[in-house]
């Protein structure tokens, strides 16, 4: 961990979470995990996630910034947010319920 950053993803949660594209049948889609940026907004629920050629990770789920919208998100994006010191955090109290398409 650098400097004391949260380990954002898991081999727990690498090993059950579901390839991408495998969830894209189902209207009705829960969350692995969830990440959020404890100094402001931004919320990202994983629905689904896949280890790239590079050893990134893409994702993909609903975001909430601005306004929400589910789409495409990477491991090393979050993991480069930086705000006051602070990155982004894996909310480790989080209870998943499925959301809607």
């Amino acid at each position: 961990l650098l400097g004391g950053m949260m380990e954002l993803l898991t081999k727990e949660l690498k090993a059950k979470m579901p390839a991408l594209y495998s969830t894209e049948s189902m209207t009705s889609k829960t969350p692995v995990c969830k990440f959020f940026n404890p100094c402001g907004a931004g919320t990202w629920y994983v629905i689904e996630g896949e280890e790239q050629e590079n050893g990134d990770w893409r994702f993909f789920g609903l975001v909430d910034l601005l306004e929400k919208e589910w789409g495409y998100f990477n491991l090393k994006d979050l993991e480069s947010v930086q705000t006051f010191g602070l990155g982004i955090e894996r909310d480790l109290y989080y209870q998943p319920e499925s959301l809607e398409m």
